[in-house]
């Protein structure tokens, strides 16, 4: 097995998955681009077991020398330091508290989280220095840790967000081949919330013509189990994931293939592929407007008076404890 530069040798697991072992220097990563200002975020792993095949974070693979495909889904990088090195994030000198996101990119409870418990090692960090978190998971590995986040629900430090991208089993399966079944999430979110938890269901991505008539049932459903807001995104096949995406709608649902692609592209400027900030996320033109109008009706009928919940900033204590002015 060739030897990545940056990584050590790989930790042997199944034949199916390997785990590479990153050392990284900082673990929190700021994001700088308008539409996700001052964005922090934390990443245990690279890389998801998952396999959706819509995923967007599938070409930051190629960035450690791998491909966007199968070793996307089967060569996962993995952070053990991140509990560490989050800690020395926190008592940097002049640290002032922010939101800090678990899964900006790749999931952090993906299967391979059960065994290394890097994300539950992240969650007592963030609990012990008191420190705002907001987490990203389509897995029920989260409610293992139901003890911390029940702790941290407690002070208003987290938000869990939930994503749900069909209720359709057999979509389901064809998307997102080895993520938990949509009833498994919709338990999640009723879990959570009734241990206080709150919680928010992304409906993301949306796909024209494929997913985008659900948007209402997901976000009933998901209110019904306590969710108190929703979210939502279109999908954009940047990089390596529009071949990709092609390649799969038109193995997995021929008749429609060019139907879905075409509607993609209504919604970003004729292209597959977005990079434009402020649209990216949303889309443009009458498809997308008709997503953005179902997704508004949807939030007001099953959603209406419901919000989450202020982070508190104040309670963030460094090691040193809290420093005291004179002013």
């Amino acid at each position: 097995m060739d030897h990545i530069e940056g990584l050590d040798e790989p930790l042997l697991e199944n034949s199916a998955t390997q785990l590479f072992e990153e050392s990284p220097k900082k673990i929190v990563s700021e994001s700088n681009s308008p539409d996700l200002s001052n964005m922090y975020s934390i990443n245990p792993y690279q890389g998801c077991e998952h396999g959706c095949i819509y995923c967007y974070a599938r070409n930051s693979h190629e960035y450690y020398g791998f491909s966007a495909g199968l070793d996307f889904e089967r060569k996962i990088i993995v952070k053990r330091s991140a509990p560490e090195l989050l800690e020395k994030y926190f008592n940097k000198r002049n640290y002032q508290p922010v939101t800090i996101l678990l899964s900006g990119n790749t999931d952090c409870y993906q299967p391979i989280e059960r065994r290394l418990k890097i994300t539950r090692g992240l969650l007592e960090v963030f609990l012990q220095y008191k420190n705002p978190v907001s987490i990203i998971t389509k897995n029920n590995v989260i409610i293992r840790d139901l003890d911390i986040i029940t702790e941290l629900a407690k002070l208003n430090l987290i938000h869990v967000n939930v994503s749900i991208t069909s209720l359709n089993e057999s979509l389901r399966q064809k998307l997102e081949p080895r993520t938990v079944t949509a009833s498994g999430r919709l338990g999640v979110i009723q879990k959570l919330s009734e241990k206080g938890v709150p919680v928010r269901v992304m409906a993301a991505p949306i796909i024209p013509g494929l997913n985008s008539n659900e948007i209402p049932d997901i976000i009933k459903a998901a209110a019904d189990r306590g969710a108190l807001s929703a979210g939502f995104t279109i999908v954009r096949l940047n990089g390596s994931i529009g071949e990709i995406f092609t390649d799969w709608i038109h193995k997995a649902y021929p008749d429609r293939a060019e139907k879905v692609l075409n509607m993609i592209k209504a919604c970003h400027d004729g292209k597959l592929n977005d990079s434009e900030f402020g649209r990216r996320m949303r889309g443009d033109g009458p498809v997308a407007q008709s997503i953005s109008q179902l997704y508004k009706m949807a939030c007001n009928r099953f959603l209406a008076g419901r919000e989450m919940p202020e982070y508190d900033y104040t309670l963030f204590t460094p090691k040193g404890g809290k420093q005291t002015t004179m002013f």
